[in-house]
């Protein structure tokens, strides 16, 4: 062999930015405790720690409950996204439900440029949201990809309220208990028809962040 050469070859390799809306489910259902120390609050951790591993993309998020609000526009600020989350109550929800196809649609609408666009969602899913899962087939269309995470338990828990700082349950108009339930199905359903995936946050989450493949 003439001029024989061995060693490592350089090459340059452009790493893709990607912009990721998070929404969170604020609906009154979230307070339900049987994810400690409550739906709400679990998703809250979540978000930042997720936001700790997004260094270099922007990140947006989205409120949503009867509708849906953009909190936070796209941006690399992500010490401000870490205090908005922070914020996040369910007294921030102008009306109930949990309008999760509105917050697909708000976060297509929000983000202009052409990066890698992500939407990850974090509810519940108690209350049917039939635009839902036509909303993330949508998104799949124009490039998005939707991951969900469900907060709660299929066993369901009853929804805390409080009455001058007595503690009390959400009660149905016959007088009884309301019981909210994790709503796996619509949350799978989807992720699968917005080319993203499914994950349960529950109480043991240590390999879950490593998971979310956003």
């Amino acid at each position: 062999a003439v001029n024989p050469q061995w060693g490592i070859k350089k090459e340059k390799v452009k790493v893709e930015k990607s912009d990721v809306f998070f929404a969170l489910d604020i609906s009154a259902s979230m307070n339900a405790e049987d994810v400690s120390p409550s739906r709400l609050e679990k998703s809250k951790k979540m978000i930042e720690q997720l936001i700790s591993e997004r260094k270099g993309d922007q990140l947006g998020l989205i409120f949503f409950a009867g509708g849906a609000y953009l909190q936070m526009p796209l941006t690399s600020d992500y010490a401000a996204a870490q205090l908005f989350v922070r914020s996040a109550n369910t007294d921030m929800a102008g009306t109930q439900g949990t309008a999760i196809g509105e917050a697909i649609d708000l976060a297509m609408r929000s983000c202009k440029e052409k990066n890698q666009r992500a939407l990850v969602i974090l509810s519940d899913g108690e209350d049917h949201d039939e635009n839902a899962v036509d909303m993330a087939e949508k998104a799949a269309e124009s490039g998005w990809s939707v991951f969900t995470i469900g907060v709660g338990s299929e066993e369901g828990s009853f929804i805390p309220v409080y009455n001058e700082d007595r503690e009390e349950y959400k009660m149905d108009e016959e007088g009884n208990p309301v019981k909210s339930v994790l709503n796996q199905n619509l949350l799978k359903e989807i992720a699968e028809k917005g080319k993203g995936s499914y994950y349960l946050l529950g109480n043991e989450n240590k390999e879950l962040i490593s998971e979310i493949n956003v």
